[in-house]
Protein backbone atom coordinates (compact mmCIF):
# COMPACT_ATOMS: atom_id res chain seq x y z
CA UNK A 1 0.00 0.00 0.00
CA UNK A 2 2.67 2.37 1.15
CA UNK A 3 4.43 1.68 -2.94
CA UNK A 4 1.00 2.16 -4.37
CA UNK A 5 0.65 5.72 -2.66
CA UNK A 6 4.37 6.60 -3.30
CA UNK A 7 3.20 6.00 -7.54
CA UNK A 8 0.18 7.95 -6.84
CA UNK A 9 2.09 10.58 -5.39
CA UNK A 10 4.63 10.88 -7.70
CA UNK A 11 1.81 10.68 -10.91
CA UNK A 12 0.39 14.05 -9.47
CA UNK A 13 3.99 15.20 -9.63
CA UNK A 14 4.58 14.37 -12.98
CA UNK A 15 1.19 15.74 -14.09
CA UNK A 16 1.93 18.59 -12.40
CA UNK A 17 5.51 19.04 -14.48
CA UNK A 18 3.30 18.49 -17.56
CA UNK A 19 0.69 20.83 -17.63
CA UNK A 20 1.76 23.71 -15.25
CA UNK A 21 4.95 23.08 -17.06
CA UNK A 22 4.45 24.14 -20.37
CA UNK A 23 2.85 27.68 -18.98
CA UNK A 24 5.81 28.30 -16.82
CA UNK A 25 7.75 27.87 -19.67
CA UNK A 26 5.49 30.00 -22.08
CA UNK A 27 6.53 32.68 -19.42
CA UNK A 28 10.14 32.06 -19.60
CA UNK A 29 10.55 32.40 -23.62
CA UNK A 30 7.92 35.02 -24.16
CA UNK A 31 10.07 38.02 -24.80
CA UNK A 32 12.18 35.24 -27.13
CA UNK A 33 9.50 33.94 -28.67
CA UNK A 34 7.39 37.12 -29.43
CA UNK A 35 8.83 41.11 -30.43
CA UNK A 36 5.96 43.12 -30.57
CA UNK A 37 2.75 43.93 -28.04
CA UNK A 38 0.27 42.13 -29.94
CA UNK A 39 2.76 38.96 -30.25
CA UNK A 40 3.41 38.79 -26.56
CA UNK A 41 -0.17 39.19 -25.87
CA UNK A 42 -1.47 36.27 -28.34
CA UNK A 43 1.36 33.90 -26.82
CA UNK A 44 0.09 34.62 -23.38
CA UNK A 45 -3.53 34.46 -24.23
CA UNK A 46 -2.98 30.64 -25.50
CA UNK A 47 -2.24 29.44 -21.93
CA UNK A 48 -5.30 31.45 -20.64
CA UNK A 49 -7.93 28.62 -20.27
CA UNK A 50 -5.38 26.64 -18.41
CA UNK A 51 -3.10 27.88 -16.45
CA UNK A 52 -4.73 28.45 -13.05
CA UNK A 53 -6.50 24.50 -13.39
CA UNK A 54 -2.59 23.29 -14.01
CA UNK A 55 -1.35 25.15 -11.09
CA UNK A 56 -4.13 23.33 -8.97
CA UNK A 57 -2.29 19.98 -9.84
CA UNK A 58 0.94 21.26 -6.99
CA UNK A 59 -1.77 21.89 -4.27
CA UNK A 60 -3.61 18.54 -4.68
CA UNK A 61 -0.58 17.05 -4.52
CA UNK A 62 0.66 18.85 -1.27
CA UNK A 63 -2.83 17.20 0.25
CA UNK A 64 -2.15 13.89 -0.85
CA UNK A 65 1.97 14.03 0.62
CA UNK A 66 -0.17 15.81 4.10
CA UNK A 67 -2.20 12.84 4.15
CA UNK A 68 -0.39 10.10 3.06
CA UNK A 69 3.03 10.63 4.42
CA UNK A 70 2.37 13.44 7.38
CA UNK A 71 5.76 12.86 8.42
CA UNK A 72 7.78 13.50 5.28
CA UNK A 73 5.59 16.51 4.83
CA UNK A 74 6.19 17.79 8.47
CA UNK A 75 10.38 17.21 7.54
CA UNK A 76 9.84 18.94 4.17
CA UNK A 77 8.33 21.87 5.51
CA UNK A 78 10.56 22.52 7.94
CA UNK A 79 13.47 22.61 5.79
CA UNK A 80 11.54 24.48 2.96
CA UNK A 81 9.77 26.32 4.40
CA UNK A 82 10.81 29.99 3.19
CA UNK A 83 11.36 28.53 -0.42
CA UNK A 84 7.95 27.04 0.11
CA UNK A 85 6.49 30.75 1.04
CA UNK A 86 8.95 32.54 -2.30
CA UNK A 87 7.24 29.89 -4.45
CA UNK A 88 3.74 30.67 -2.79
CA UNK A 89 4.09 34.67 -3.36
CA UNK A 90 5.57 33.54 -7.26
CA UNK A 91 2.54 31.74 -7.87
CA UNK A 92 0.61 34.59 -6.49
CA UNK A 93 2.37 37.61 -8.50
CA UNK A 94 2.07 35.21 -11.89
CA UNK A 95 -1.67 34.97 -11.65
CA UNK A 96 -1.92 38.19 -10.72
CA UNK A 97 0.25 39.60 -14.33
CA UNK A 98 -2.15 37.25 -16.23
CA UNK A 99 -5.46 38.37 -14.54
CA UNK A 100 -4.23 41.81 -15.12
CA UNK A 101 -2.65 42.41 -17.90
CA UNK A 102 -5.76 43.47 -20.45
CA UNK A 103 -7.61 45.81 -17.43
CA UNK A 104 -5.93 48.68 -19.10
CA UNK A 105 -5.21 48.84 -23.09
CA UNK A 106 -1.53 50.98 -22.54
CA UNK A 107 1.47 49.69 -23.60
CA UNK A 108 3.87 50.55 -20.69
CA UNK A 109 0.71 48.86 -18.51
CA UNK A 110 1.53 45.96 -20.79
CA UNK A 111 5.07 45.43 -20.62
CA UNK A 112 5.51 45.78 -16.94
CA UNK A 113 2.80 42.83 -16.46
CA UNK A 114 4.70 40.71 -19.36
CA UNK A 115 8.13 41.28 -17.14
CA UNK A 116 6.51 40.28 -14.14
CA UNK A 117 4.55 37.60 -15.79
CA UNK A 118 7.80 36.12 -17.38
CA UNK A 119 10.62 36.49 -14.36
CA UNK A 120 8.14 34.71 -11.54
CA UNK A 121 7.53 32.05 -14.21
CA UNK A 122 11.46 31.52 -14.88
CA UNK A 123 12.07 32.04 -11.04
CA UNK A 124 9.26 29.40 -10.27
CA UNK A 125 10.95 26.78 -12.68
CA UNK A 126 14.15 27.32 -11.29
CA UNK A 127 13.29 27.36 -7.84
CA UNK A 128 11.11 23.77 -8.25
CA UNK A 129 14.49 22.42 -10.14
CA UNK A 130 16.61 23.72 -7.09
CA UNK A 131 14.12 21.86 -4.73
CA UNK A 132 14.49 18.14 -6.89
CA UNK A 133 18.17 18.50 -7.09
CA UNK A 134 18.21 19.01 -3.03
CA UNK A 135 15.87 16.45 -2.76
CA UNK A 136 17.86 13.88 -4.90
CA UNK A 137 21.54 15.08 -3.25
CA UNK A 138 20.27 14.33 0.35
CA UNK A 139 19.17 17.14 3.06
CA UNK A 140 20.64 17.55 6.42
CA UNK A 141 18.28 15.91 9.10
CA UNK A 142 18.76 14.73 12.33
CA UNK A 143 17.67 12.00 14.61
CA UNK A 144 13.94 13.09 14.55
CA UNK A 145 14.34 13.98 11.00
CA UNK A 146 14.25 17.47 11.18
CA UNK A 147 15.93 19.97 8.57
CA UNK A 148 18.88 21.20 10.36
CA UNK A 149 19.94 23.34 7.42
CA UNK A 150 19.85 26.68 6.42
CA UNK A 151 18.48 28.10 3.31
CA UNK A 152 21.64 29.39 1.92
CA UNK A 153 22.74 25.39 2.04
CA UNK A 154 20.17 24.31 -0.22
CA UNK A 155 21.80 26.90 -3.28
CA UNK A 156 24.37 24.60 -3.47
CA UNK A 157 26.12 24.08 -7.22
CA UNK A 158 24.11 20.54 -7.54
CA UNK A 159 20.77 22.58 -6.63
CA UNK A 160 21.86 25.01 -8.64
CA UNK A 161 22.69 23.24 -11.66
CA UNK A 162 19.25 20.80 -11.45
CA UNK A 163 17.65 24.29 -11.09
CA UNK A 164 18.78 25.61 -14.38
CA UNK A 165 18.73 22.43 -16.10
CA UNK A 166 14.96 22.16 -15.10
CA UNK A 167 14.24 25.71 -16.03
CA UNK A 168 15.95 25.39 -19.67
CA UNK A 169 13.43 22.25 -20.37
CA UNK A 170 10.75 24.02 -19.40
CA UNK A 171 11.51 26.69 -21.51
CA UNK A 172 11.91 24.19 -24.23
CA UNK A 173 8.49 22.96 -23.35
CA UNK A 174 6.82 25.95 -23.31
CA UNK A 175 8.60 26.74 -26.69
CA UNK A 176 7.23 24.40 -28.34
CA UNK A 177 3.89 24.56 -26.86
CA UNK A 178 3.64 28.40 -28.24
CA UNK A 179 4.77 26.55 -32.30
CA UNK A 180 2.06 24.72 -31.72
CA UNK A 181 -1.08 26.84 -30.65
CA UNK A 182 0.42 30.00 -32.61
CA UNK A 183 1.67 28.37 -35.74
CA UNK A 184 1.26 31.12 -37.51
CA UNK A 185 3.43 33.47 -35.36
CA UNK A 186 7.19 34.23 -37.05
CA UNK A 187 9.54 31.37 -37.09
CA UNK A 188 12.35 32.17 -35.29
CA UNK A 189 14.67 28.72 -35.77
CA UNK A 190 17.73 29.96 -34.15
CA UNK A 191 16.29 30.31 -30.79
CA UNK A 192 14.39 27.00 -31.00
CA UNK A 193 17.45 24.98 -31.55
CA UNK A 194 19.75 27.06 -29.11
CA UNK A 195 17.26 25.92 -26.81
CA UNK A 196 17.45 22.16 -27.11
CA UNK A 197 20.95 22.30 -27.71
CA UNK A 198 21.99 23.76 -24.52
CA UNK A 199 19.39 21.83 -22.73
CA UNK A 200 21.24 18.36 -24.21
CA UNK A 201 24.43 20.27 -22.90
CA UNK A 202 23.00 20.26 -19.34
CA UNK A 203 21.59 16.81 -19.61
CA UNK A 204 25.04 15.69 -19.83
CA UNK A 205 25.77 17.66 -17.39
CA UNK A 206 23.90 16.95 -14.91
CA UNK A 207 23.28 12.99 -15.10
CA UNK A 208 27.49 13.07 -14.38
CA UNK A 209 27.33 15.34 -11.60
CA UNK A 210 23.84 13.13 -10.04
CA UNK A 211 25.95 9.70 -10.50
CA UNK A 212 28.75 11.97 -8.01
CA UNK A 213 26.01 13.11 -5.85
CA UNK A 214 24.23 10.44 -5.41
CA UNK A 215 25.59 7.59 -6.02
CA UNK A 216 23.78 4.17 -6.34
CA UNK A 217 23.65 0.54 -8.13
CA UNK A 218 22.02 -2.58 -8.98
CA UNK A 219 18.00 -2.39 -10.66
CA UNK A 220 17.75 1.23 -9.62
CA UNK A 221 20.56 2.35 -11.72
CA UNK A 222 19.63 0.55 -14.53
CA UNK A 223 15.87 1.95 -14.68
CA UNK A 224 17.52 5.51 -13.86
CA UNK A 225 19.73 4.65 -16.45
CA UNK A 226 17.54 3.80 -19.45
CA UNK A 227 15.02 6.57 -18.01
CA UNK A 228 17.59 9.17 -18.68
CA UNK A 229 18.96 8.07 -21.81
CA UNK A 230 15.00 7.88 -22.91
CA UNK A 231 14.56 11.81 -21.80
CA UNK A 232 18.29 12.79 -23.79
CA UNK A 233 16.89 10.95 -27.00
CA UNK A 234 13.55 12.54 -26.60
CA UNK A 235 15.18 15.98 -26.21
CA UNK A 236 17.01 15.11 -29.35
CA UNK A 237 14.07 14.53 -30.99
CA UNK A 238 12.21 17.72 -30.17
CA UNK A 239 14.89 19.76 -31.74
CA UNK A 240 15.04 17.67 -34.91
CA UNK A 241 10.85 18.24 -34.98
CA UNK A 242 11.52 22.12 -34.30
CA UNK A 243 13.58 22.44 -37.01
CA UNK A 244 11.06 20.59 -39.60
CA UNK A 245 8.06 22.45 -38.05
CA UNK A 246 6.57 19.70 -36.51
CA UNK A 247 5.95 21.36 -33.42
CA UNK A 248 3.13 18.79 -32.19
CA UNK A 249 5.68 16.41 -32.48
CA UNK A 250 8.06 18.56 -30.95
CA UNK A 251 5.43 18.98 -28.11
CA UNK A 252 5.09 15.18 -27.74
CA UNK A 253 8.72 14.91 -27.58
CA UNK A 254 9.96 17.47 -24.59
CA UNK A 255 6.80 15.78 -22.75
CA UNK A 256 7.95 12.57 -22.77
CA UNK A 257 11.26 13.70 -22.13
CA UNK A 258 9.99 15.80 -18.46
CA UNK A 259 8.21 12.06 -17.69
CA UNK A 260 11.54 10.35 -18.30
CA UNK A 261 13.56 12.75 -16.44
CA UNK A 262 11.30 12.22 -13.28
CA UNK A 263 10.58 9.02 -13.56
CA UNK A 264 15.11 8.61 -13.46
CA UNK A 265 14.60 10.89 -10.18
CA UNK A 266 11.98 8.81 -8.42
CA UNK A 267 14.34 5.86 -9.47
CA UNK A 268 17.17 7.60 -7.93
CA UNK A 269 15.71 8.27 -4.73
CA UNK A 270 13.26 4.97 -4.02
CA UNK A 271 12.55 4.34 -0.89
CA UNK A 272 13.44 7.64 0.01
CA UNK A 273 11.13 10.84 0.22
CA UNK A 274 13.37 12.34 2.18
CA UNK A 275 16.90 11.10 1.38
CA UNK A 276 19.14 12.73 4.06
CA UNK A 277 22.75 13.75 3.72
CA UNK A 278 24.09 13.63 7.05
CA UNK A 279 24.73 10.63 9.05
CA UNK A 280 21.37 9.92 10.78
CA UNK A 281 18.33 8.09 8.22
CA UNK A 282 16.63 9.87 5.83
CA UNK A 283 12.52 9.36 6.08
CA UNK A 284 11.37 6.04 3.72
CA UNK A 285 8.09 5.58 1.84
CA UNK A 286 7.42 2.77 4.26
CA UNK A 287 8.64 4.84 7.39
CA UNK A 288 6.51 7.94 6.58
CA UNK A 289 3.04 6.75 6.62
CA UNK A 290 0.36 7.07 9.43
CA UNK A 291 -1.16 3.12 10.58
CA UNK A 292 -2.26 0.71 7.88
CA UNK A 293 -5.74 1.51 8.77
CA UNK A 294 -5.51 5.10 7.97
CA UNK A 295 -3.80 4.32 4.50
CA UNK A 296 -6.27 1.18 3.65
CA UNK A 297 -8.93 4.26 4.11
CA UNK A 298 -7.00 6.83 2.30
CA UNK A 299 -5.37 5.27 -1.11
CA UNK A 300 -9.19 4.20 -2.41
CA UNK A 301 -9.87 7.37 -2.17
CA UNK A 302 -7.46 9.36 -4.11
CA UNK A 303 -7.53 6.22 -6.74
CA UNK A 304 -10.82 7.03 -7.16
CA UNK A 305 -10.21 10.72 -7.47
CA UNK A 306 -7.76 10.55 -9.71
CA UNK A 307 -9.57 8.26 -11.96
CA UNK A 308 -12.09 10.69 -12.16
CA UNK A 309 -9.97 13.82 -12.72
CA UNK A 310 -7.84 12.26 -15.29
CA UNK A 311 -10.79 11.09 -17.45
CA UNK A 312 -11.97 14.69 -17.14
CA UNK A 313 -8.73 16.01 -18.38
CA UNK A 314 -9.03 13.52 -21.15
CA UNK A 315 -12.06 14.70 -22.22
CA UNK A 316 -11.49 18.57 -21.73
CA UNK A 317 -7.91 17.87 -24.15
CA UNK A 318 -9.92 16.41 -26.72
CA UNK A 319 -12.42 18.64 -27.25
CA UNK A 320 -10.16 20.98 -27.05
CA UNK A 321 -8.22 19.60 -30.09
CA UNK A 322 -11.06 19.26 -32.55
CA UNK A 323 -12.87 23.00 -31.70
CA UNK A 324 -9.74 25.01 -31.05
CA UNK A 325 -8.90 27.67 -33.61
CA UNK A 326 -5.48 28.86 -32.63
CA UNK A 327 -6.39 32.94 -34.40
CA UNK A 328 -9.58 32.70 -31.77
CA UNK A 329 -7.73 31.62 -28.56
CA UNK A 330 -8.47 33.90 -25.52
CA UNK A 331 -8.95 36.76 -27.05
CA UNK A 332 -9.82 39.06 -24.50
CA UNK A 333 -6.75 38.17 -23.10
CA UNK A 334 -4.48 39.96 -25.93
CA UNK A 335 -6.66 42.78 -26.22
Amino acid sequence: MSVLAFVLLAAMLVTYALLDGYDLGVGAVVHLFARSDEERGAAIASIGPFWNGNEVWLIAAGGVLFAVFPRAYASSFSGFYLPFMIVLWLLIFRGISLELRSHYPNRLWHDFWDWAFSLSSGSLALLLGVALGNLIAGLPLDEHATFVGSFALLLNPYALAVGAFSLLVLALHGWCYLRMSLPDAPVRLSIGRGLSLAVLLLDVLVTALTIVAHPMGGPRLAIAGLLGFAAFAAFCAAGIMLRREKSVVAFGATSAGIVALLGAAVATVYPYLIPSSTRYPGLTIFDSVPNSAALAGIVPVVVVGLIIVYTYLFLVVRRLIRVRDPKNVGVSLAE
